[in-house]
């Protein structure tokens, strides 16, 4: 008989919890030993405070920058399985990713960045850098994350010290680089439902001491987690292949070339939600007519899969789903050491491409027969820097930084024989049917940007423990963007007397008018920080903070309302912050505080609205005048000795709308308004609590060691669409994570089993309601066992 992985879940969870007992046998005798070795010895292997960071753009601890960061070494990241930057973000306070689509991610700190990635005139407020190349798509970071050194979070306005002006913060990785030793790093992990991971990197020299290598390669299956009636197949299934080659070339002591290349291609059903829900009554109790069920039994339509279960993990889908993306780039980083000053010139060329198919009307009935909006995304950064170094009176950094972006967004939208029964019930029947049925309308969205910056940050050590820092940004972006929206086909209409023709014409320009137009701004804005850092002991810092952000204005290219402008304003940001970092016990114990307040002007926001009580939709940007985010973040880490460790973190965000008096009514109040009164509600996607905490575990045998990882995060209650509608807000809920393993002959084999959402906890990452009263839902992964073998010399 053939056994599954999901036939040994029970062993395998008593396996991980067996081994972390047995880590946690000799610890009381251990602990009350005296330490034997030197407090810098002591510190807890793999302790996040005591990595190097380059946030200044200079290598320091991360306890010694007196800004609000998170550091998360590569060694902590592998410990807790983390694969992406989803599962990276659940290691850091006020760090929200929620991921519906990549094209459609919502990326936040402290409740404020990016909304949503899907108009693309919009700029990102949460800056994406992998090997300091800034990623113009948010999407584009949706990929598997290799052989990571590590990642560190910035949080507020960003612009001073390098890239793009950012005003929510900033996420850096920086990958591991190549050496002049081979060393190789192996891992391979079988899991439930088909998942399946091989991941390699080598590294070595081709000229000892002046040119080394390294190349990375990743592949990643997962089945799908929902169930499709229609075909018997599965949605929601994950492939993801990356590759990355690195050269390094050190022709001198001071000349450094680092040139990196990378490729990753994911193809997917992926990220699709699923009916879980129909509401038939409005807020107030009126009746929803027309609705979801209504629409069904006109179409002779009977959903096969209970409504009533919002975690069936069932769908019916005819249309065709995807979810495919391809990313590839080429960067070059050399760095001159010219004494008392380093010189720093990175340049980056890059490409994402997004390749989306829905079935935008949750039905095997042939509605909406094609649905999605392609991305072509191309990029070029050029970066200049010059840094001082070694210790001086008044440190500086000083750059110019040139972005040019093109966006080609192509959309295509098809309806089929069912869409006037389905939404049109009043119309003249048979003129709806020939007026949508066959009928398909595309369009081309392509916003341009070109962005020229200089920037400088002076810090002046007034005393060893005293500092002052300020730093200036001036950026000019030019945008021009491009909207040309045409019908296709469909069934000609000028075969049509001319009273019908206006109405087919008319039922048609309702949905998908033919429209071309064009439109363009140029922006300047002069952002800046100023930092005050006292040293109130060796390894005690006090800081106070404010910086001015600024994320420059946007096109709202699209069909839009009346009364909706193209050009949307600048967003600005004035944000004030207080802090502590210290740590205690020789270095074992770490305690970092933070407190914020943060005023937004002109709030940049994607919305999108449902056309009337279809199942079509326009997406445009707006600006929200006022939003307020305040809050405090709080990170301990206690390491006691070298094989214990325990981390929490905790964040409190209070943001809300300040002025928003004419936001979009919620599906289920329209029936008594289109608008309503948003100010002093919760920003969609700004969870008020998320904690987190692990706990790690090790004990030496010889030559070997038995290790153990426990972690847990929790994020409350929050809305997820930005209409503060009952329907589409998550509960709370929280994960818990588990791994236990063997490290063999000095870690140079590793054997762990894992277990993911370890009790199994249903719950939703994001809900949506329709005008229709359909209730839809991303659901979040279920609990996955598995087995991981790493090897490394």
């Amino acid at each position: 008989m053939q056994t599954s992985i999901t036939d040994i879940r029970r062993p395998l969870l008593a396996a991980g919890i067996g081994l972390i007992a047995l880590t946690a046998t000799p610890l009381r005798a251990e602990q009350a030993a005296p330490a034997a070795t030197t407090p810098e010895a002591e510190e807890a292997e793999g302790n996040d405070s005591e990595i190097l960071v380059t946030a200044r753009r200079r290598e320091e601890r991360a306890q010694d920058v007196p800004i609000a960061l998170s550091a998360v070494g590569g060694e902590t990241i592998e410990r807790a399985g983390a694969l992406n930057l989803i599962q990276i973000a659940d290691l850091t306070p006020s760090l929200v990713i929620r991921n519906n689509n990549a094209r459609n991610t919502f990326v936040n700190i402290r409740g404020l960045g990016s909304n949503s990635d899907q108009n693309d005139g919009l700029e990102i407020g949460v800056g994406f850098y992998v090997d300091d190349v800034y990623y113009g798509r948010i999407g584009s970071s949706q990929f598997d994350l290799i052989d990571l050194e590590r990642v560190e979070v910035l949080r507020g306005p960003q612009g001073t010290l390098f890239g793009k002006n950012t005003t929510a913060g900033a996420i850096s990785i920086a990958t591991r680089a190549p050496q002049y030793t081979t060393e190789f790093r192996g891992e391979a992990t079988l899991g439930e439902r088909g998942f399946h991971q091989v991941r390699g990197s080598l590294s070595g020299p081709l000229i000892d001491d002046k040119l080394a290598y390294r190349l990375t390669i990743s592949d990643t299956h997962r089945d799908g987690l929902l169930y499709n009636v229609f075909n018997g197949g599965k949605v929601n299934d994950y492939d993801n292949f990356s590759v990355r080659g690195q050269l390094l070339a050190e022709p001198t002591d001071t000349l450094s070339i680092r040139v990196i290349g990378d490729y990753s291609k994911q193809s997917s059903y992926s990220r699709i939600t699923s009916a879980v829900g129909v509401f038939t009554t409005f807020d107030n109790g009126a009746p929803n007519t027309n609705n979801f069920l209504d629409r069904a039994a006109r179409a002779g339509y009977v959903p096969p899969y209970d409504l009533n279960d919002p975690f069936g993990k069932k769908v019916d889908f005819n249309a065709p789903i995807q979810a495919d993306m391809e990313g590839y780039g080429v960067s070059g980083k050399i760095d001159w050491d010219l004494g008392k000053v380093a010189l720093t010139s990175i340049t980056a060329y890059r490409w994402w491409d997004w390749y989306p198919l829905n079935d935008q009307d949750n039905t095997s009935l042939t509605v909406n027969i094609r649905g999605g909006t392609s991305n072509l995304q191309r990029q070029f950064s050029q970066e200049f820097r010059l840094a001082s170094q070694g210790e001086n009176k008044i440190d500086y950094v000083a750059g110019a930084y040139y972005f040019w972006q093109v966006v080609k967004a192509l959309g295509q939208y098809a309806l089929g024989p069912d869409y006037a029964i389905w939404n049109n019930p009043n119309a003249n029947r048979t003129l709806a049917n020939y007026a949508y049925t066959g009928f398909q309308s595309d369009s081309v969205i392509e916003p341009r940007t070109r962005s020229y910056a200089a920037f400088g940050q002076l810090t002046w050590h007034a005393t060893d423990a005293f500092s002052v820092t300020g730093g200036l940004r001036f950026t000019h972006e030019d945008k021009t963007g491009l909207f040309d929206q045409r019908t296709v086909a469909g069934n000609d209409l000028s075969v049509l007397n001319t009273a019908d023709r206006t109405a087919a014409q008319k039922l048609r320009d309702d949905l998908y008018p033919e429209v071309r137009y064009t439109t363009g701004l140029k922006d300047d804005a002069l952002t800046g920080s100023l930092n005050i850092a006292y040293k109130v002991a060796p390894d005690v810092l006090a800081y106070a903070s404010y910086a001015r952000g600024s994320k420059s204005g946007g096109l709202s290219l699209g069909t839009l309302p009346a009364g909706v402008s193209s050009v949307v304003k600048p967003e600005t940001i004035d944000a004030y912050e207080i802090g502590l970092k210290s740590q205690f016990w020789e270095r074992r114990v770490t305690f970092n505080a933070a407190a914020y307040w943060t005023d937004v002007k002109n709030y940049q926001a994607a919305i999108s609205e449902q056309i009337g009580n279809t199942t079509s939709f326009r997406r445009y940007i707006s600006n929200i005048p006022g939003v307020r985010s305040r809050g405090f973040e709080v990170d301990l880490v206690v390491a006691p000795t070298r094989w214990v460790r325990f981390t929490a973190s905790a964040a409190y965000t209070d943001a809300v709308y300040k002025d928003y008096v004419n936001a979009q009514a919620a599906p289920d109040k329209r029936n008594i308004s289109q608008i309503q009164d948003l100010s002093g509600v919760q920003l969609a996607n700004a969870p008020k609590f998320l904690y987190n905490f692990a706990i790690d575990l090790s004990q030496p045998i010889g030559d070997d060691e038995v290790y153990g990882r426990i972690d847990y995060n929790h994020r409350s209650s929050n809305d997820t669409s930005g209409s503060n509608s009952q329907y589409t807000r998550i509960a709370g809920y929280g994960i818990a994570n588990l791994r236990a393993g063997v490290r063999i002959d000095d870690s140079r084999f590793d054997v762990s089993v894992w277990a993911t959402n370890l009790f199994d906890k249903k719950y939703f990452t994001a809900l949506s309601a329709a005008n229709t009263g359909l209730i839809s839902g991303n659901i979040g992964d279920p609990q996955a066992l598995g087995v991981t073998l790493r090897t490394r010399f």
